[in-house]
């Protein structure tokens, strides 16, 4: 056989490559480790290829020999910490060329630390998008995991089904840790399960939407509390679709009114229009919404604390109150009468917003936490500051109480109200004094709790504080009049 002239017999040599094997499609540490050796070594992108278990991967592709890749600790570099960031949330979405792009992107930033700056870069900009895809589907999760509760041998169980998008069940582990700390529940998804017994987190394999309960009775409540908040005047179709796509309504007890609501909403609203709503009638949906969401409240479990105390202690007062106290947790006599607010340091906040100016029955008022915390002393039952996982359990009804309200002015009585508000410690010297504006867009205040008053030995010390604090109540009063 005869070969054209000038033709090669030979093969071009294959280039080497490099493979890394990460422990999963999460694994932000294994590939920084890797990352960081095989910049150091002078790899280019083109010649790894990134693995994680279970992938068939490269069949050509090599593992470095210990001497081709120096160690880490021979050489350390550093690269600005938005890089850190960005590449631990981009790194959970599915786009298989993720690592390299990170990689690419790693290479960059440490030869030209500004390049994170040039946002018109191609490569930068696509790693920036799958940051905010999972941003997006991490929030998703947070918004549309439904838990149903069920029954074993331990007590109440609650158990959800998430399909995420992507690979953001471990990052978000946190967040239903802290929200839930005194549930014990379990997170199903496809990939990876999730459970929490009220101390520790584990890991098990995917499962199927049959593995997760199907309804629970507190359903019926939940769907009565969103047909009654519902408001056709308000209803975008599109801005709902996108931010609760349907992809996600198979896991909301709610859903299932949806369609009926957005089909009844037009004629709903010509009827509103038509006829001008009595002056009681206006309160309607959201009296039915409260007192759904108080009948809910009654049965609450989420926090031990339910099972030493009388009753839960619902926030009281009219539901468009333009101001909101929101104090620490009932005393023995709220427990008791099951109202917010009736004890010796009710008494002393009663008489202060009068010699303020402020009408109490004008007011809503409500606590953190809804149960009565106490150690028994013989027959006497002393009150214990609540704990950080007794206030995270409990913030779901503030926030709804809060949603239904919507005041203007929320002034925060104490430091544990305050984290509550907040979302975080606060020190009621440093926050006390001055208009906080809140994410919801309503001005917040913290100040100190009644009770604070009633213990201070020093009686000159006592009045001079009660003072400061009929002071602050009277400008909180001015303000909300200045914002009505």
């Amino acid at each position: 056989m005869m070969m054209s002239p000038g033709r090669s017999h030979r093969l071009a040599p294959r280039r080497i490559m490099y493979r890394a094997q990460l422990n999963g499609p999460d694994d932000f540490e294994g590939w920084r480790r890797a990352a960081r050796a095989f910049a150091i070594a002078g790899i280019a992108p083109a010649e790894i290829n990134w693995q994680v278990d279970g992938d068939s991967g490269d069949l050509f592709a090599v593992t470095p020999a210990p001497a081709a890749l120096p160690p880490t600790s021979a050489a350390i570099f550093s690269v600005p910490r938005p890089f850190v960031e960005l590449a631990e949330t981009a790194i959970l979405h599915r786009d298989p060329q993720r690592f390299a792009l990170l990689y690419a992107l790693l290479l960059r930033v440490r030869e030209h630390p500004s390049s994170l700056e040039d946002r018109a870069d191609p490569l930068l900009r696509r790693v920036e998008g799958l940051a905010k895809a999972v941003r997006r589907d991490l929030h998703k999760m947070r918004a549309f995991v439904r838990f149903r509760e069920l029954a074993d041998a331990d007590g109440p169980h609650f158990v959800a089904w998430f399909e995420p998008d992507h690979h953001i069940v471990r990052a978000n582990a946190g967040f239903f840790m802290r929200r839930f700390a005194s549930m014990r529940w379990s997170i199903l998804t496809p990939e990876i399960s999730i459970h929490w017994d009220g101390e520790t987190l584990s890991e098990g394999p995917g499962a199927t939407r049959a593995d997760a309960a199907v309804d629970d009775p507190v359903e019926e409540i939940w769907k009565g509390y969103y047909a009654a908040i519902f408001n056709p005047a308000r209803l975008k179709v599109g801005a709902m679709l996108s931010e609760m796509p349907r992809k996600y309504w198979r896991n909301l007890p709610e859903a299932t009114l949806i369609p009926g609501l957005v089909a009844g909403a037009q004629a709903r609203e010509a009827a509103m229009i038509a006829t001008p709503p009595k002056p009681a009638a206006r309160q309607g949906n959201a009296d039915a919404a409260w007192q759904a969401l108080r009948d809910e409240a009654t049965g609450c479990t989420r926090c031990p604390l339910y099972r030493d105390a009388t009753q839960t202690v619902f926030g009281e007062g009219p539901v468009d109150a333009p101001l909101m106290f929101i104090g620490e947790q009932p005393g023995d006599q709220e427990d008791l009468a099951g109202r917010p607010f009736v004890g010796p340091a009710g008494q002393l906040f009663d008489q202060a917003l009068e010699e303020a100016g402020i009408d109490r029955s004008r007011t809503y008022i409500t606590n953190a936490v809804k149960h009565f915390k106490h150690e028994r002393r013989g027959k006497r039952r002393i009150h214990q500051t609540p704990e950080t996982p007794e206030i995270q359990a409990c913030r779901w009804w503030l926030e709804q109480e809060r949603d239904l309200v919507r005041p203007r002015i929320i002034v925060a009585l104490g430091a544990t109200a305050g984290r509550a508000l907040i979302g975080k410690a606060v020190t009621i010297g440093r926050w006390r004094g001055a208009p906080i504006a809140l994410e919801s867009g309503a001005q917040g205040w913290i100040t100190v709790h009644p009770s604070f008053l009633l213990r201070m030995p020093d009686p000159s010390r006592r009045v001079e504080e009660r003072a400061r604090f009929i002071s602050e109540l009277r400008a909180i009063g001015e303000q909300v009049k200045a914002l009505a």
